[in-house]
Parts: C-alpha cells; structure tokens; sequence
C-alpha cells in the first residue's frame, strides 16, 4: 500500500483524548478543529499512541495487526489510513529542516510569523498541509484594496501584519478629523494628506518585507475596476462610493466577468459583515434577489448607517482580511457566495446568508 507519509505524528495541537467509553477527543475543543473518534475496540488509540514522529507506517501497521489479529493488516492499513487524512496527523519527515528550506522560508520569516504558523498547523485540516507553505502563498499574494476608510484600514493593516506581499491601496479622499475615530492607519499629523498615501506609508512601518502601493483614482465604473482586478489575487471592496449598491454591483459582474475573486465588508451600526465571492458559487445579485424575496412587500431596509464606533469598524475589516487569508492560502472551508457577520448590541444574532445562483441570472447563472 502506498502511505501518505513516512513517519506520522500527531500535531502537538491536536493531542488526543481518551474517554472510558472508548471515544476520543481529538483536535482540542473548538469547535471546527475538533473532533470525537468512536473507538469501541481501541485501534485507532493504539494507533495514535505510535505516531510520535519516530516510527514508520509500517512498523504501526505490523504492530496494531499483531496486537489487534482480527484486525490484520488490512484493518489497520484502513485505521492509518484514516487517520493519516484526518488533517490531525502530519509527517515528521515532511516537517524537517529540509522540509521547510525548500519551501522558500527563510530563518527570519520563521521567526517573524511563528504565530502565523502555529494558526495554520491548528486550523488547516487539509492532509498533508504544511503552515510554512500557507505563510509562502500569503507571502507571494497580491491584494487589491478598494477603499481605506474604517473598514480598509483595519484590513490592510491585519493583511500586512500577516505577511501579505503586496497590497495595493486606492482611495481618492484626504484624512479628515472625523476619520481617525475608526481609521486605524492614520494620526492627527495625515490630516490633509491622501489616504491611499498616507496609508501605504503606515503599513511599510508595520512590514517592510511587504510591497504597499497606492492610487488616488476614483474607480466609479467597470473600465477602472478592470485595471484593478487585472494585477491582482483578490479584490476587497471597502469603498462605499458610489452609493447604493452600484459600485458593489460594477465589482460583481466585473469579477465574475475575469473570474477574479473579492471580498466585501461593511457594517450598519453595529453589524459588522463580510462577503466572499467568486467562481463556483453564487454572485452578490443572487444574494442579494434572494433575501428580497423574504421581505415583505413595499419594504426595502437601509443598507448602511452613517454611525459607526471603531469596533464595528475594526471587526469588519477583520471578518475581510480573514476570508481573504483563507482564499489565498486556501485553508478556506467554505465555496465562495455567502455573507456572514456577527451584531456587537445582540450576541445571539449570527449572520448568515446564502441562496442558489438563479438559473437566469446574467452575471453567474447557466
């Protein structure tokens, strides 16, 4: 048979558990991460119990089919096997000094995004995933910010920190007073100055590795959005001119048109939300038709307010820069077409949204 790793070994993270009644708690306790394994007979324990990292797959398998005969070594193939792709276990051979150079890190980005790789080892499920290769596609990535106020600042600003490569600002508004009460990336001393500017000079304090370019341009029409979506990786929309929708549904049928992948966010009041889209899934006016047809007729609510405190603000550019760092590194688990987000007045209100893409839809339908 042929294995998926040479030596096994469970991710420190994901230490097990074994109850008395035989099940297993595996992947600590968030939910999303972990895990109960029912293991009446003990095989898959005895299993984990050899993936320290030390002893081959082999070597497990003639050991459990030697303890465990009514097992055998197919029963056991299928124990290690399962477990191998569980997304808990990972190969101490693939995780050497060796392993990691290769992948282009260098000692000093280990160091400087050790807590971005010990996320990654947490939450990446995906078999055989390795965090140095996650911190690499971040690192090589190319984001488009569509807007720096509230939102695109708390974005660029996590974005940056993470590791992104480059990030590229466009905004044609100046800093103004009433901006730095939730405008994270500016201070009393931007005040009159260009915020994609001063923004981009921010964030080269924050990571100089990255690339921060910016643009005053207004992009108000879909030959401007072209030339924004035609250098990058993903979009993230954060403006909120022109209003009404209208440039949110430019960016819609634009991506869709380039196959380009973006992201929105924005808050009313004190719903923070976050919108993902892109190929394989629903676009934003099949969203959008389906939570209309749930309202009552004559009645259309207010699609943003004009009050904000910066929590509002800072978590929905946190929602955007943490639906992009899943699309780009691909530790996302959810296909693109959805809107979620979280009320900061009422805890036990969570957004979520989606519907089917219209059959007769002109932007994604067949």
């Amino acid at each position: 048979m042929n294995y998926p790793m040479r030596l096994p070994r469970v991710k420190p993270e994901h230490t097990p558990h074994r109850f008395d009644d035989g099940s297993i708690q595996i992947g600590g306790g968030v939910y999303g991460v972990a895990a109960q394994i029912r293991d009446p007979r003990g095989w898959a324990w005895e299993a984990l119990m050899q993936m320290d990292g030390s002893t081959s797959i082999e070597a497990i398998r003639d050991s459990l089919s030697t303890k465990h005969p009514d097992l055998g070594h197919t029963g056991a193939d299928t124990v290690i096997s399962l477990l191998c792709e569980s997304g808990y276990v990972e190969d101490a051979a693939g995780h050497s000094a060796d392993g990691i150079a290769f992948r282009g890190a260098s000692p000093h980005e280990m160091k400087r995004y050790i807590r971005n790789l010990a996320y990654f080892r947490h939450i990446d499920l995906r078999p055989g995933a390795h965090e140095v290769a996650a911190q690499c596609d971040l690192m090589n990535s190319r984001i488009a910010i569509l807007g720096v106020g509230g939102v695109g600042c708390h974005a660029a600003w996590a974005l940056a920190a993470a590791g992104v490569g480059q990030l590229h600002l466009i905004d044609p508004d100046m800093v103004e007073e009433s901006n730095l009460t939730r405008q994270v990336l500016f201070d009393e001393r931007d005040l009159g100055a260009p915020k994609a500017k001063a923004a981009a000079r921010r964030l080269a304090n924050i990571n100089s590795a990255g690339t921060f370019t910016y643009s005053p341009d207004r992009v108000d029409s879909p030959e401007k959005i072209r030339e924004v979506v035609g250098d990058c990786d993903v979009l993230a929309l954060c403006a909120d001119e022109p209003k009404n929708d209208v440039l949110t549904r430019m960016v819609n049928a634009t991506c869709a048109e380039s196959g380009t992948r973006w992201v929105c966010a924005g808050y009313s009041g004190p719903l923070s939300t976050v919108g993902v889209f892109g190929p394989g899934g629903p676009c934003y006016e099949c969203l959008g038709a389906g939570e209309s047809s749930k309202l009552k007729d004559g009645w259309h609510p207010p699609l943003g307010s004009s009050g904000v405190m910066s929590p509002s603000a800072a978590l929905a550019g946190a929602l955007l820069a943490n639906e992009i760092i899943g699309i780009v590194t691909g530790t996302a688990r959810q296909a693109p077409g959805f809107v979620r987000g979280v009320n900061l007045i009422a805890p036990d209100h969570l957004v979520y949204v989606r519907h089917p893409s219209r059959p007769d839809c002109t932007v994604c339908g067949s």
